[in-house]
């Protein structure tokens, strides 16, 4: 069975794309098990960010890497926080997901119900090795909208301030298997595993 590397260490995106992966005949493994660190996201989109973490974990493992990079845009903020979602607040570690929950409210605490339209948005990029002229680059995206407080105790990042409207809640509401059926990740992995054929 082949390993891919996953070139992050967040460990809600590593489950997500295990559970959507587990059909398929591939070992994704955290980058963290080879001591692979963080890249450092100097990319203005992204397709960069995910460009650039998916070739550095090919030049140190020398193995095949996928990477994503994802996040929430707010159109009254005018696409914040973007690629910037992970680090909205500043913070890093566990306490990173309150605190950008926590500004992202705040900034909105104004603002109707009919103008906190949002998505999420996911590139996902594979590479065969760190020269590979040729990365595969998939994208998805989820229409929703900013609820005014948190809601549910499934999922990750966002998921407790994002409302979908197909299903009457917020994304941490939902199970597992109906958010990757849905989400913005799920959508660019299925398009990955349409396009690459993961024997080779």
């Amino acid at each position: 069975m082949p390993k891919i590397v996953l070139a992050s260490g967040n460990t809600g995106k590593l489950k997500e794309l295990k559970d959507i992966l587990d059909t398929k005949d591939v070992e994704l493994v955290s980058q963290s098990e080879f001591n692979v660190s963080e890249a450092d996201e100097t990319g203005l989109s992204f397709i960069e960010n995910a460009l650039i973490k998916a070739r550095h974990a090919c030049e140190i493992t020398g193995m095949p890497a996928i990477a994503d990079d994802s996040g929430i845009e707010v159109d009254v903020l005018n696409g914040r926080p973007g690629i910037y979602s992970a680090r909205y607040a500043d913070m890093s570690g566990d306490r990173a997901d309150a605190q950008n929950n926590l500004k992202l409210l705040s900034e909105l605490d104004q603002v109707p119900e009919s103008e906190r339209t949002a998505r999420f948005q996911c590139v996902i990029v594979l590479m065969h090795h760190a020269l590979d002229p040729m990365p595969l680059i998939c994208q998805g995206t989820w229409e929703g909208r900013i609820l005014f407080k948190e809601s549910g105790n499934n999922g990750f990042g966002y998921d407790p301030l994002f409302y979908v409207p197909t299903h009457d809640c917020a994304s941490a509401d939902l199970d597992p298997e109906t958010k990757n059926s849905l989400s913005h990740r799920g959508q660019a992995l299925r398009q990955l595993m349409q396009c690459w054929n993961f024997r080779h």
